[in-house]
């Protein structure tokens, strides 16, 4: 009985990395960073958010990302608004293939400067994080629209609407 157990709770490990699951103590936010920089460098961050962008450079690859509130085990909340940006840095080179824009990602690791660049034709503020774990969450199905009516017979019958009818239009 113990090893059906322990089958079932194995079967259920997400794969998400233990480091991505753990907030760090004392949580900043990327819009505390923006205001106050100085105070928190050097500090432990756990963030997420929507893929902007990935820029591969001589050491390390940089992924600017729009930051969303993450639920309990670490994933960024694709419906929440944005929090700001920041940029992560990754040593070595990540394919910008296998992170595509739109994709959600969380990192953990410090906060080691801010980087002021242009946003259009705003000069904005960037927090930069030193990643030491990462976790590419697997992309979402796209999900179809489709009033259960509009499907196609046996799923439903379309004679069950009285609109279908056209003796029920008041002409």
């Amino acid at each position: 009985m113990s090893l059906l157990a322990v089958l079932l709770v194995a079967g259920c490990a997400t794969g998400v990395p233990e480091a991505i699951r753990q907030a760090p103590p004392g949580a900043v936010s990327v819009t505390d960073v923006q205001r106050g920089a100085p105070r928190f460098i050097g500090q432990s961050v756990r963030w997420g958010g929507t893929i902007l962008a990935v820029r591969n450079r001589e050491k390390a690859t940089e992924i600017e990302l729009l930051a969303r509130a993450l639920t309990a085990e670490g994933k960024p909340n694709a419906a929440s608004a944005g929090e700001g940006r920041f940029l992560a840095e990754i040593a070595g080179f990540l394919d910008p293939a296998e992170y595509p824009e739109g994709r959600l990602l969380t990192i953990t690791g410090r906060l080691v400067r801010t980087e002021t660049r242009p946003v259009g034709d705003y000069r904005y503020t960037y927090p930069v994080v030193a990643t030491q774990s990462r976790y590419l969450w697997p992309a979402q199905p796209q999900r179809l629209d489709v009033p259960y009516y509009a499907y196609p017979y046996p799923w439903h019958d379309p004679w069950y609407f009285p609109t279908y009818r056209p003796w029920h239009y008041p002409w």
